[in-house]
């Protein structure tokens, strides 16, 4: 017997041996034929002995686990960077100094950071795990004629599998029988109602999200019954070609991470360039090579930022505790500053920017439209007639209208602790909440009018209809429920405001149900008809002809109300939003409208995923800059989108919550995934998630972004300054052939001391006013501006005359070279101390912000003193750090120092300002 084979496109091949394979589109082919491929049969299946065959040949139904490094590679590549380089060699060199401590601490420095780095990576490979947790489940299928339940890894192409309502669908199947079946693939296509699916053939091009004949791997089954054919297992189904995405998307590094990692690169060769110029001027002046290599490392100690690292992961940190607060979890460490600078935010519609709950909007009954506002299965709301419409207690076409919508219902409206939930099909928990809102409670109705029969709805005929008793010997009323064309057509007559039988004017029906869809409304058509008392069965034929039009209710998946508000504001903040959606074109444009994406002055368009199969990748690159709109879309194609945004330079946000999602999340900058409804996958393939699946959090994540990028340049630019100006010390002091001002265990002292107690201080600093004013930062601008850059020249030039001139001062008036050096180390911190109140704000002077805005500044500061005042005078400190006390004199001349450099500094600001306002 040969068996089926099957291709990475989730399609099989039939072969007989080895040779003349063909790969097939299973949704365009007949049902003898899929069956005839598969050789399987649809009342008996396979054979168990058949079965086991098939299981030894293609696999377990689980996705392949992709290796990658193993837990100790993936540590130790945690120090594979510039950076880490420069604190291991400082590490190295402080322990051939035999500064244990220090070289300790730097080294600890280095141990957290990877630790750090380690644990948050780990978290970032589980998105495959996940996806293979996604298809544990049982599944029912036919094994030499007997039902079976077996867990879902044992199913294997050729199959029978039967599903029902709750079911998962264990793998990719082709549907041969179904009754009333809806399956809900929102994860996997991003539509926001249940698809119903039948079983006749489809054209070959039809796209994944239509192809109703397929049920998919990992879909849940939420209505009705079906029968099919597995046709691909494992890898092979659309869940585990997602799988092979995420598994070969690349994780780009963050604009901080690539920035640092350039600053690292070259502050590196700058160091040991240095280093090397040192060492060999000082050969040149006869000193000897001892003194020169000690000098060199006192040059390469000094000019290593040692409290960097710390200082960037504590930053971060700081902003992971804010971002918790409001709703935003963050998963990898670079995403808070990553959120900061972003200048596109991609997100899904579905469960993202609207409430995944359908929602009836408007109504038309009885000649008036009606407005319904509320949203989500909540009752809260009301229905509001528009124009001259009368009110809702006067119009009895309007109330039968919202009553059929009850009766012909399969659903159950309860209300939980977590609020409104449904129980079955969205769109009729939709038409619940809207009779509910006009006071027709579902369980009085079927109190007082019971069903007595049923017409399923079948994709074949378009409707429901249920017949009830409507009491005291009256005429049996047949309610029903469909697609407008399928009702109107069986329509003779429509009811009147007044409850009197009128004129069905059908033309006006068909313009009110265009303005509907235009709008993105799923529009569903109510009629009656009266059948005789006794009746107690509802055919088809009852039901053809002669029916009563009572009218329309137009629904949607309505956006929230605060991401209306959200994407105004991260608008306002520079940032473009764009939609990205596995659903029609038509909603998709619809929910664009009410939220602004599509704003008023950009035309009302959208690309759809089978314009953009058609665009290579240069001309997607333009359309996806032009297009705010991108409706059924596929998860490659989503990928594609993020990939050709990030080629136009945008810093990439995309938000999403299904399995559909999941790649584009991994590649794109920083992936936000929902915490709530978002599966474990996207969740796992996420660097943040939103706990309570609300895109208004985004806005105030990118404002706690922006504000650690703010905090993390602050520090940089305050401490640049210390190592370069410590740097210039040791080069002016080998050029001039004196000995060397400060020690390298005495830098170590400054730039550690200070990096902590006054460095880290700005980490806690409050977001400025006007943060989300601004444009996102151009992603190829450096971390520091020519502005920042001459501000720490200055700095630093301030710092070498104030150490370099007090030192020589101290000397000349008969200091000892330990004094002098004390005073050329307090000459650091006091001038970083100084600096330190500058850099609160690198625009603003202090005092705007407010000199006790942050109490971490005080503290630390009097700290600081409060250190050196100790370093200073206490005999066991002079001992390890070759310092001595000095008098109030040195003191002052000290503190003169760091009063210069934050006039100085104030006043640079003060000018800057003025000619900025000026300009502007």
């Amino acid at each position: 017997m040969s068996s089926p084979m099957q291709d990475p496109a989730g399609t099989a091949v039939a072969t007989g041996g080895s040779e003349g394979a063909e790969a097939h589109v299973w949704h365009h082919l007949p049902a003898s034929e899929v069956l005839s491929l598969v050789e399987s049969d649809l009342d008996r299946g396979i054979s168990p002995e058949e079965a086991a065959l098939r299981l030894e040949k293609f696999g377990h139904n689980i996705l392949t686990q992709k290796k990658g490094h193993g837990p100790l590679v993936r540590f130790l590549l945690q120090f594979h960077q510039p950076l880490i380089y420069i604190l291991l060699a400082a590490t190295v060199i402080t322990a051939l100094l035999q500064e244990w401590v220090d070289s300790g601490v730097i080294f600890g420095v280095v141990l957290v950071n990877a630790v750090i780095g380690f644990l948050q990576e780990s978290k970032a490979v589980n998105a495959i795990e996940a996806l293979a947790r996604a298809m544990t489940s049982e599944a029912t299928v036919l094994r030499g004629g007997a039902r079976k339940r077996i867990a879902s890894q044992g199913v294997v192409p050729g199959d029978i599998v039967l599903l029902q309502s709750g079911d998962k669908v264990p793998a990719d199947v082709r549907l041969l029988r179904t009754r009333e079946l809806q399956i809900d693939e929102s994860a996997l296509t991003g539509e926001s109602v249940p698809v119903q699916k039948k079983t006749g053939e489809l054209d070959a091009q039809t796209g994944l999200a239509d192809r109703g004949n397929m049920a998919y791997s990992s879909a849940l089954v939420t209505h009705g019954t079906g029968t099919g054919v597995v046709i691909a297992t494992g890898d092979r189904t659309e869940l585990g070609r997602i799988s092979e995405l995420i598994a070969s998307t690349d994780v780009l590094a963050t604009p901080l991470t690539k920035k640092i990692a350039h600053f690292s690169g070259l502050l590196l060769w700058i160091i040991l360039g240095l280093a090397a110029l040192t060492f060999v001027v000082g050969i040149l002046r006869g000193m000897t090579w001892l003194d020169m290599f000690m000098a060199a490392v006192a040059l390469a100690v000094g000019a290593i930022p040692e409290g960097l690292p710390a200082a960037m992961t504590i930053t971060l940190a700081i902003g992971v505790s804010r971002m918790a607060q409001r709703h935003a979890i963050i998963r990898k460490l670079p995403a808070v500053e990553t959120l900061g600078s972003t200048t596109v935010i991609c997100s899904d519609k579905t469960g993202t920017l609207t409430q995944n709950q359908m929602t009836v909007r408007e109504a038309l009954a009885g000649g008036g439209i009606y407005r319904i506002s509320g949203g989500g299965y909540s009752p809260d709301g009301e229905i509001l007639p528009r124009d001259c419409a009368p009110g809702v207690a006067e119009n009895l076409s309007l109330l039968e209208c919202l009553k059929a919508g009850v009766l012909c219902n399969e659903s159950r409206l309860h209300e939980t602790e977590e609020g409104w939930r449904i129980e079955g099909d969205p769109t009729e928990g939709a038409l619940l909440t809207s009779s509910h809102k006009a006071g027709l409670l579902a369980g009085e109705l079927h109190d007082i009018f019971p069903r007595v029969d049923t017409i399923p709805f079948e994709s074949e005929h378009q409707y429901m209809a249920t017949l009830h008793d409507m009491g005291d010997g009256k005429p049996r009323n047949a309610y029903l429920k469909g697609s407008f064309e399928r009702i109107l057509a069986s329509c003779g007559s429509a009811l009147e405001a007044s409850g009197e039988r009128g004129v069905l004017d059908r033309s006006a029906i068909q313009k009110h149900v265009e303005a509907m869809a235009s709008r993105g409304l799923r529009v569903l058509a109510f009629a009656r008809k009266e059948l005789p008392p006794g009746q107690d069965s509802l055919s088809e034929k009852d039901v053809a002809e002669d029916l009563e039009f009572l009218g329309l209710q137009g629904m949607i998946d309505p956006p929230r109300p605060e991401a209306i508000a959200a994407v105004k504001a991260c608008q306002t903040a520079g940032m473009k939003v764009k939609m990205i959606t596995g659903d029609h074109v038509g909603t998709a444009l619809a929910i664009a409208e009410q939220l602004g994406i599509n704003g008023a002055s950009s035309k009302r368009e959208a690309l759809t995923g089978s314009a953009l199969a058609d665009l290579s990748d240069q001309d997607l690159i333009g359309a996806v800059e032009r297009t705010s709109v991108f409706a059924r879309v596929t998860p490659e194609q989503k990928l594609r989108l993020v990939q050709a945004l990030q080629a136009r330079g945008h810093v990439v946000a995309m938000t999403g919550d299904g399995v559909n999602d999941a790649p584009a999340l991994r590649r794109a900058d920083i992936g936000v995934a929902m915490g709530i409804a978002g599966t474990e996958v996207a969740k796992d393939a996420s660097d943040m998630i939103l706990t309570d699946d609300n895109f208004a959090s985004i806005e105030a994540a990118v404002e706690e972004g922006r504000g650690v990028f703010d905090n993390l340049v602050k520090f940089i630019t305050w401490t640049l300054p210390t190592n370069i100006g410590e740097g210039l010390l040791i080069l002016v002091a080998i050029f001039a052939g004196v000995t060397l001002p400060i020690l390298p265990v005495q830098i170590l002292w400054i730039n550690m001391t200070t990096a902590v107690l006054l460095g880290l201080m700005l980490a806690f600093e409050p977001k400025e006013p006007g943060i989300m004013q601004r444009k996102p930062r151009d992603p190829d601008v450096p971390i520091l501006t020519p502005t920042l850059q001459w501000r720490i020249a200055l700095v630093s030039a301030l710092l070498l005359a104030g150490s370099f001139g007090l030192f020589n001062w101290e000397l000349d008036n008969g200091a000892t070279i330990e004094q002098a050096r004390t005073v050329a180390i307090n000459v650091f911190v006091m001038g970083e101390l100084f600096y330190l109140f500058n850099c609160r704000s690198l625009t603003q002077s202090m005092f705007k912000l407010g000199v006790f805005s942050n109490w971490w500044v005080i503290g630390g500061v009097t700290a600081m003193i409060l250190l050196q005042i100790v370093f200073t005078y206490m005999p066991w400190m002079n001992a390890i750090f070759s310092s001595e006390p000095i008098g109030m004199a040195a003191w002052m001349r000290v503190t003169a120092v760091g009063l210069v450099i934050y006039g100085v500094i104030g006043f640079e600001k003060w000018l800057r300002l003025r000619s900025s306002g000026s300009r502007a």
